[in-house]
């Protein structure tokens, strides 16, 4: 072994070699150069037996190819489930793809005023088009919901108490909780009601006791509440916030522009429902059932906003050019009466049960194996929880379910399923129309 290790060639001789120029020449020759000096290391220390040059050039290529392959990449949502927060939520629009394309490749006016030739604002890219939709009188955007309720909370109570029942000191995701939101921001948490059950009267008992700023009412994205439960509706809160000079501030999570009661889910407040409800704040996500890329959304009453996008913390947690572009485009397909036929989301949601059926049904014609079986999908991403659609699946039986799964993980572009009952399970609602050839062409390959 020793002396097949003082046999080892040098880097510089490696580097003169064919295939490692070729490997230079699409790679760059210090990173060549680490990866050989890496290798060679690992085989001085050991670490399986000593190759010759051949090996050693092989092993370089494999170390290269691993450390330059995307760990970001696409995959093929087979799960049924929508909005899977694991696999990047909603995928956009096709114009909302070349409306980011086009901010990326190029230079935008993102802060800057045609009209004028001078500095402009980059709130003004999609504010017009929120309130149109909305009715809200102005409109903000940052990089995701979180950031919207932290900068609200930061911005107009720190160091003033928050009212909020019980019924929603929620976590969601991440670890991400509402009492340690209003802790960082520096509001102050004032809890009201039983984790079951909150009245009106708690409400109002609480802004007798107290000077109040705000009342937050955080919408449960994740769970649902059953049995002996009960809560006011929101315009019966909001009206009391109004009589007593307090703010009212609706996070509505996900927030949807469309009737969800309308797909068969059920009924999802909107972002206009909550503003007529009497909210002087809403504030939702941009990638959930709106459909577009991740981004805060913060709706509601012109003063309030001046002051958010005066804040600190607002450039801190501002949107890129490419968010506005594509939330920007994702807007226009709602003015335009087009969400339905061209937003991806609601594409889905909205996708007709016997098509369902006869796509599961041609997967199964196609692949000459697998039963097509009735199913439900799920909304997902902490939107409409428990709400399901009912579908059509193609099922695999196979004695070993997670093996399969380690394959379908394993191909070009990996197809993620759903195991139950020994079945593996394929969902047509949520391969897109782009995917459907890759996707039988890759199944037929196991």
């Amino acid at each position: 072994m020793t002396k097949e290790l003082r046999n080892l060639p040098s880097v510089d001789s490696l580097l003169q070699t064919g295939e490692i120029k070729e490997l230079i020449s699409e790679y760059g020759r210090e990173l060549c150069t680490l990866a050989i000096r890496e290798y060679l290391d690992e085989v001085r220390r050991g670490k399986g037996d000593v190759p010759d040059q051949a090996g050693i050039i092989k092993n370089v290529k494999n170390i290269v190819a691993v450390w330059t392959k995307p760990s970001l990449t696409q995959v093929i949502n087979a799960s049924g489930v929508i909005l899977h927060t694991n696999l990047g939520r909603a995928p956009l629009s096709l114009d909302a793809i070349e409306a980011v394309r086009e901010a990326a490749q190029d230079y935008s006016n993102l802060e800057f005023d045609l009209n004028t030739g001078k500095r402009g604002s980059r709130y003004d890219h999609a504010e017009n088009l929120l309130s149109r939709l909305t009715g809200a009188e102005a409109a903000l955007v940052v990089n995701n919901n979180a950031s919207a309720l932290l900068l609200i909370l930061t911005a107009l109570a720190r160091r003033r108490r928050v009212l909020i029942s019980r019924t929603q000191l929620i976590e969601i995701g991440g670890g991400f909780r509402i009492p340690e939101v209003m802790a960082q921001s520096g509001a102050i948490l004032e809890e009201i009601g039983a984790t079951n059950k909150v009245h009106l009267s708690d409400y109002q008992k609480a802004v007798d006791e107290k000077p109040i700023k705000m009342i937050l009412r955080a919408h449960r994205s994740n769970f649902q509440i059953t049995g002996f439960h009960s809560e006011p509706e929101l315009n019966e809160i909001a009206d009391l916030a109004y009589r007593t000079g307090i703010l009212m501030v609706d996070d509505l999570g996900s927030g949807t522009l469309l009737d969800t009661k309308k797909y068969g889910l059920q009924h999802e407040m909107t972002v206009q429902e909550s503003l007529k409800a009497g909210s002087d704040l809403v504030c939702f996500s941009g990638d959930k059932l709106l459909g577009g890329p991740q981004a805060g959304i913060i709706v509601g009453k012109k003063d309030l906003i001046k002051k958010l996008k005066k804040h600190p913390i607002a450039r801190a947690v501002r949107a890129d050019k490419m968010a506005y572009a594509g939330l920007s485009a994702t807007l226009l397909h709602y003015l335009k009466g087009e969400a339905e036929a061209k937003v991806p989301v609601w594409q889905m949601i909205s996708a007709d049960l016997d098509t369902l059926k006869q796509k599961a049904e041609n997967w199964q014609r196609e692949l000459g194996f697998g039963e097509v079986i009735e199913g439900e999908s799920t909304v997902g991403g902490g939107s409409l929880p428990g709400g399901t659609l009912p579908t059509y699946l193609l099922a695999i039986g196979t004695q070993h379910p997670n093996k399969l799964v380690k394959k379908l993980l394993g191909l070009q572009i990996p197809i993620i399923a759903r195991v139950e009952d020994d079945k593996v399970l394929f969902d047509p609602r949520t391969v897109l129309d782009v995917n459907q050839d890759s996707f039988l062409a890759q199944l037929k390959s196991i």
